[in-house]
C-alpha cells in the first residue's frame, strides 16, 4: 500500500481540474480510499465555508449596471414585492420593470441555491476526512451545478452498489494494482489468487477480478472530466427516437406522428418533447436517445487507459462496462430530464404569456348584458346583469328542437331584452355556442333597426370550475352552478380581470400541454402573473372582492377577509388612511398595499390616484407649482389645463425643484395628467356583433375580423366566427422571419385575416395575416428567382415556409368550438419553420457567424488542430469544414 503522503498527493490530484483525465483515473482510486489518521492531520483542509452571493458575476450575466442589481437585491431581501418596487422604486432601481425584477429574482436564487450546496458538499467531504486545500478551492470556484455534482460524485454517500459489495470483500487494493501497473503486484490474477476466499464471497479468481472491475468501472464513471466530456458528445450528437409500444393502446392514434420520430436533441421544440414524454407516460411511446456510440467510447478509452498500460485491455473493458452500465443511463436520465424541465418552462411562459394578455382585455362598462351559458341536452342558462353586475333575473331555453321550441327561446330571450333594458348579449364559446349564435342573430335581424342590439362571444374557459367552487358559492349562494356560470360568463364582459381572478389560473386554457407540467411550477408562476396584472390595473377599495385583493401587493387571502369584513362593518373607506384600522395589516403591509388600492370619491382626490401616500407631498407641491390644488383633479377642465402644463414642463429642472427622482416624477406627472386612468382603456374592445357566418359562406381570399384565442408555438388561433377557430401559421403572421408568434400577436387581440384554405370534410380553415397585395409581391419575387442573399424578403419566406401541422391539433380544433383548450402534439418532421440558407449552415458547423464566415474564406483557413481533426472541438467557419471534409476525401456536395 502507498504512505500516507502519497494518499494526500493523489487526492489533491483527483480534484486538480487541469491533470489528464488518466493521471485522474489513476488519482481517484486511491481518493476515494479513506485516509488513515495520521493522513487526516496532516491535511490542512479548510474551514467549509462558502462565498458570498456574488452581485457583480450576476450583474455580468444580467448586462446590467452593479448598482442597480444591488439595489433591487437589497429591495427584495428587506421583503419588498416586485409590483411595489417596480412602480415605486425605480429610482433606485433605474428604471427596472418586472421582467427584469423577476429575472434577477430568478438569477439570485439560483446563486443562493448553488452556494448552499457548495456548502452541503464542503461539510460532507469535510466530515469524511478528505477534504483538501485544492478541492475546496475548485468547489468554491465552480458556476456550474452539473460540474459541482460531477466534483462532488466520488465522496457521495451510496446504496450498494456491486463495486461496494466487491469493497467490502477486500477486493480495492486489487483494483488499485491493476490501474497503477504497480511493478511488484505482477499479474493481476496472481494478486486475484490470493484474494480468493469462499467465505467472502469470492470463490474464484474470475470473480476476484470482476469484483476489481466493478470497483474500476464506478469510478471512471465518476471522473468529472470524463463526464462532461461524454456530456457534450451526448448533447452535441443526440437524438430522441421514440417508436411505437407493441401492446395495443386506445390512445394510440393521437401520437402516430411519433411512431417512427428521430430528431437531434438541440432541434427538438418544447412542446414536441412534451408530447413525447405524455405517450411515454400513457404506454404508448418508447423513448431512448441515441448519440455518437464512436465517439463516446474513444473519450472514454482516452480517460482511463494509459499509453503502454500493461492492463490496457482490462482497463479498456472496465471503462466500456461503466460507460454502459453507468454513465449512459445517467447523462441519459440527465439529458431527458432537461429536455423537459426546458420544454416546461417553455410551456409555462407561453401559458403565462396568454393569461396576461386575457387578464388585461378591456372592461365593458355601463352596458347591460344578458349573458348565455349555451348547452344542448341540459338547455342554455340565461342571466340578466345590470351595468354593475349585479343578478337581474334568470332562466332557460333550448335552442335544439322544434320550431315551438325555438320560438319560445327566442321570446324569453326577447323579453328579458326589453324587460331589464339590455344592450348587449354575452355568449359564452362552449357546446352549443354556434346554435345560440345562430338564434340571437335571427333574432336581431327581426328587429326593427332601432330596437336591435349587439351580441359577443366570451371565452368560457373556466366557468364551470368557478361556479363549483367555495368562492362562487359564497357569493351566488342561493343559484345552482349552471346560473353561477352564466353569471361568470356576463362579468367577463364586464370586468375581465376582476371575474377571472376568481379561477384558478391553470384552469383557464390558453397555454400548451398546461396539464403535463408541474402543477407547483405552473401555480406559482401564473400567480405571479395574476398578481402583476391586479397590481398593474389597480384595485378599487370600495367595490372589491376579496378574490380581486388578495392579489394586491402587501395583502394575501387572511388580510384581503379582513379588509372585506372591516368594509361590511364600517362601511365604504373614506381615505388610505383608514386602511391602517383593519386588523392584522400593519405599517409594512399598507405601505405595499396603499399605492395599488383607489378610492372613488374619497376625502382626498389623490386617493383616486395610483400615486403612493408616501408621495402625496410631492404630489401637491407639484400641483401647486402650476398653481392647482387636488381638488382640481375632480374637475376635466382643471385637469386638462394641468396635463398641458405638465407636458411644457422641463423633467430634469422639475425633479431637481421638488427633490424627487426622474422616474418618481414622471409617475406622478402621468397619473395627474390622467387621474385614475385604467390602462385597459387604451385597448380594443371586443368585437360586437348582429350577424353571424357560416363555413358555406368562406371563400379563399375573403376578409375577416377576428380575435386571437390563442398563441402557441406554431401560430395563433382566431376566432372569426366559426363552430371552430381558424389557424394562422408562423409563417403567415408577417411578411419577416418570426421567431415566435409572440412577437406579433397576443391573446385577445383584433386582427385583420384572409382565409387561405377551406377543407370542409375535415372542417378546417387556413388562415393569414399577409393581405393579398403582400402575397402578391412575395410569389412576385420568388418567381423571378430572388435568393435568400439577394432579398431579404425571399429569404424571410423561405425561412418561414409553412409546414406540416400535428393532426391531433388540428382534428381537436374541428372537434371542439373553442380554441383554449389543450393543443396535441406537433408533428414528427417539419411543424418547425424551415430556416435555411447561411444561418443553418453556420449554425450546423460551429459558433460563427455568416459574417466571419465571408471574412474568413478571403484568407486561407488555418490548419485543423488535432482535437478538431478527431471530431472533439467544434469546426468554426467554412474553410476548416472544407479541411475536414478533404481530409476525409469527401466534398460537401457529397457528403
Amino acid at each position: 500500500m502507498r504512505s500516507d503522503q502519497a494518499d494526500h498527493e493523489a487526492a489533491t490530484r483527483a480534484a486538480d481540474g487541469g491533470r489528464t483525465l488518466p493521471e485522474q483515473a489513476t488519482a481517484v482510486v486511491v481518493c476515494l480510499e479513506a485516509p488513515s489518521a495520521a493522513a487526516a492531520s496532516e491535511s490542512s483542509a479548510p474551514p467549509a465555508g462558502v462565498p458570498p452571493l456574488d452581485l457583480k458575476a450576476i450583474a455580468k450575466g444580467l448586462r446590467w449596471p452593479v448598482a442597480r442589481v444591488r439595489a433591487a437585491v437589497e429591495l427584495l431581501d428587506a421583503g419588498n414585492t416586485v409590483p411595489f418596487i417596480t412602480r415605486f422604486r425605480r429610482d433606485a432601481t433605474g428604471g427596472m420593470d418586472e421582467e427584469q425584477v423577476h429575472a434577477l429574482q430568478v438569477a439570485v436564487a439560483q446563486a443562493r441555491q448553488l452556494n448552499e450546496r457548495k456548502g452541503t458538499i464542503l461539510r460532507s467531504i469535510e466530515a469524511q476526512g478528505r477534504l483538501t486545500s485544492e478541492l475546496a478551492e475548485a468547489i468554491r470556484a465552480e458556476t456550474s451545478t452539473k460540474r459541482l455534482e460531477d466534483l462532488y460524485l466520488p465522496f457521495k454517500p451510496k446504496k450498494q452498489t456491486w463495486a461496494t459489495q466487491a469493497r467490502e470483500r477486500g477486493l480495492a487494493p486489487l483494483a488499485e494494482a491493476i490501474l497503477v501497473a504497480d511493478p511488484g503486484t505482477g499479474d493481476p490474477a496472481e494478486l486475484a489468487a490470493r484474494l480468493v476466499d469462499a467465505e467472502r464471497g469470492v470463490p474464484t479468481v474470475e470473480d476476484a477480478l470482476a469484483g476489481a472491475g466493478h470497483i474500476l468501472a464506478e469510478q471512471f464513471a465518476e471522473l468529472a472530466e470524463l463526464r462532461s466530456r461524454l456530456r457534450w458528445l451526448m448533447c452535441r450528437t443526440g437524438q430522441l427516437v421514440a417508436a411505437k409500444l407493441d401492446e395495443p393502446n386506445e390512445r394510440a392514434e393521437g401520437f402516430r406522428d411519433f411512431f417512427d420520430f428521430r430528431q437531434e436533441l438541440r432541434r427538438m421544440p418544447p412542446h414536441r418533447v412534451l408530447a413525447i414524454n405524455r405517450g411515454e407516460r400513457f404506454k404508448v411511446l418508447r423513448v431512448r436517445i441515441d448519440a455518437d456510440q464512436e465517439a463516446m467510447l474513444a473519450a472514454v478509452d482516452a480517460a482511463v487507459v494509459h499509453a503502454g498500460h500493461p492492463h490496457a485491455e482490462f482497463l479498456q473493458a472496465c471503462g466500456r462496462d461503466a460507460l454502459r452500465r453507468l454513465l449512459w443511463p445517467s447523462l441519459e436520465r440527465e439529458v431527458r430530464r432537461e429536455l423537459t424541465e426546458r420544454a416546461e418552462t417553455h410551456a409555462v411562459g407561453v401559458f403565462a404569456r396568454n393569461l396576461r394578455n386575457l387578464l388585461l382585455q378591456p372592461p365593458v362598462r355601463g352596458r347591460r348584458v344578458l349573458a348565455i351559458d349555451p348547452g344542448f341536452r341540459s338547455g342554455c342558462k340565461l342571466v340578466a346583469l345590470d351595468e354593475f353586475g349585479q343578478l337581474l333575473e334568470h332562466g332557460l331555453v333550448h335552442v335544439i328542437g322544434a320550431a315551438d321550441v325555438r320560438a319560445q327561446a327566442t321570446q324569453t330571450i326577447l323579453e328579458l331584452v326589453r324587460r331589464h333594458e339590455l344592450d348587449v348579449v354575452a355568449i359564452g364559446n362552449g357546446a352549443a355556442c354556434r346554435a345560440t349564435e345562430q338564434l340571437v342573430a335571427e333574432l336581431i335581424e327581426a328587429q326593427p333597426e332601432a330596437e336591435r342590439f349587439d351580441y359577443v362571444i366570451v371565452n368560457e374557459a373556466g366557468a364551470s370550475v368557478y361556479s363549483a367552487s367555495p368562492a362562487a358559492r359564497e357569493e351566488l349562494p342561493q343559484l345552482e352552478a349552471s346560473v353561477r356560470s352564466a353569471v361568470s360568463i356576463g362579468r367577463r364582459l364586464q370586468d375581465p380581470l376582476s371575474e377571472l381572478v376568481k379561477i384558478e389560473p391553470s384552469s383557464i386554457g390558453v397555454g400548451l400541454y398546461q396539464h403535463d407540467v408541474k402543477s407547483k411550477h405552473l401555480r406559482t408562476s401564473l400567480d405571479d402573473v395574476v398578481a402583476s396584472c391586479v397590481n398593474f390595473v389597480g384595485v378599487d377599495l370600495n367595490t372589491a372582492s376579496a378574490a380581486l385583493l388578495r392579489y394586491v401587493s402587501g395583502l394575501n387571502q387572511a388580510t384581503a377577509r379582513r379588509v372585506i369584513e372591516h368594509r361590511a362593518e364600517h362601511g365604504p373607506f373614506a381615505d388610505r388612511e383608514a386602511l391602517k384600522a383593519v386588523p392584522g395589516l400593519g405599517e409594512a403591509s399598507f405601505v405595499q398595499s396603499a399605492g395599488f388600492l383607489k378610492i372613488v370619491d374619497g376625502t382626498n382626490p389623490l386617493d383616486a390616484t395610483w400615486i403612493h401616500p408616501e408621495n402625496y407631498d410631492v404630489a401637491e407641491r407639484l400641483l401647486a407649482r402650476f398653481g392647482f390644488a387636488p381638488q382640481d383633479l375632480r374637475d376635466r377642465e382643471r385637469v386638462a389645463a394641468l396635463a398641458s402644463g405638465l407636458a411644457d414642463a422641463d423633467p430634469a429642472a422639475l425633479a431637481a425643484e421638488l427633490g424627487v427622482g426622474e422616474w418618481t416624477l414622471q409617475d406622478l406627472v402621468a397619473q395627474l395628467s390622467r387621474p385614475g386612468r385604467d390602462p385597459r382603456e387604451d385597448l380594443p374592445p371586443p368585437i360586437f356583433k348582429r350577424g353571424i357566418l357560416k363555413l358555406e359562406d368562406l371563400a379563399i381570399g375573403m376578409e375577416l375580423a377576428g380575435r386571437v384565442l390563442n398563441v402557441v408555438d406554431f401560430g395563433a388561433f382566431v376566432d372569426i366566427g366559426l363552430n371552430y377557430s381558424g389557424l394562422v401559421h408562423l409563417s403567415q403572421l408577417a411578411d419577416r422571419y418570426v421567431a415566435s408568434p409572440h412577437e406579433i400577436v397576443s391573446v385577445g387581440d383584433v386582427v385583420t385575416v384572409w382565409v387561405l384554405g377551406i377543407d370542409k370534410s375535415r372542417r378546417r380553415v387556413s388562415l393569414t395575416m399577409l393581405s393579398p397585395q403582400v402575397r402578391e409581391q412575395l410569389a412576385a419575387r420568388e418567381a423571378t428567382g430572388a435568393t435568400a442573399g439577394s432579398s431579404r424578403m425571399g429569404r424571410t419566406r423561405r425561412r418561414t415556409r409553412p409546414a406540416t401541422l400535428p393532426t391531433e391539433v388540428l382534428e381537436s380544433q374541428a372537434a371542439e368550438s373553442q380554441a383554449t383548450s389543450e393543443h396535441a402534439p406537433a408533428a414528427a418532421s417539419g411543424d418547425r419553420p424551415l430556416r435555411g440558407g447561411r444561418r443553418r449552415m453556420t449554425r450546423a458547423v460551429g459558433r460563427g457567424t455568416a459574417r466571419q464566415d465571408q471574412k474568413q474564406s478571403r484568407q486561407p483557413p488555418k490548419p485543423l488542430s488535432t482535437a478538431m481533426q478527431e471530431g472533439r472541438e467544434p469546426l468554426r467557419s467554412f474553410g476548416e469544414l472544407k479541411l475536414f471534409l478533404d481530409a476525409r476525401g469527401q466534398s460537401p456536395s457529397t457528403r
